[in-house]
């Protein structure tokens, strides 16, 4: 592959991540779930499953505790995430979804197969299928984080 296709197939993934991004939170606000950005959808990646401190939670974004803390801080204000005792450690709060996040966790997901839906009706299923394969063969392992 030369410089130049590698250039045009890296511009279009991002193309791709940007747009899907900007769908799945345009999706969730059109939902009624509102005062949310992107950055929190990225943090409900790593919330939904069982939780985690706000340092679990920077590690998962690549930010600072201090920023971390703060998107914690609107999450719970929005009522979408609650703090609580930490079942292992005393020291710790443990960051989990209120049933209001658990909801919105809901709309990210249709909003998100909407998107996989339109690109079905353009490429096809089995393409879009093919397309989903071999992205997890190349795919990082680790957390789903924006790209500060």
């Amino acid at each position: 592959m030369q410089n130049s296709e590698a250039m045009a197939l890296s511009a279009a993934l991002l193309a791709v991540a940007g747009d899907l991004t900007r769908r799945i939170d345009d999706g969730v606000a059109a939902r009624g779930f509102d005062g949310l950005r992107p950055a929190h959808g990225f943090a409900f990646t790593r919330l939904a499953p069982d939780g985690a401190t706000v340092t679990d939670l920077a590690v998962h974004l690549g930010v600072t505790k201090q920023a971390a803390s703060q998107l914690v801080g609107e999450l719970v204000r929005s009522g979408y995430a609650e703090r609580r005792p930490h079942p292992a450690d005393a020291r710790a709060r443990l960051v989990v979804l209120t049933d209001a996040g658990w909801a919105c966790a809901r709309a990210a997901e249709e909003a998100a197969a909407e998107v996989v839906r339109a690109w079905s009706a353009e490429l096809g299923e089995a393409e879009v299928r093919s397309l989903g394969r071999a992205l997890l063969r190349i795919a990082p392992e680790g957390p789903i984080r924006p790209v500060w």
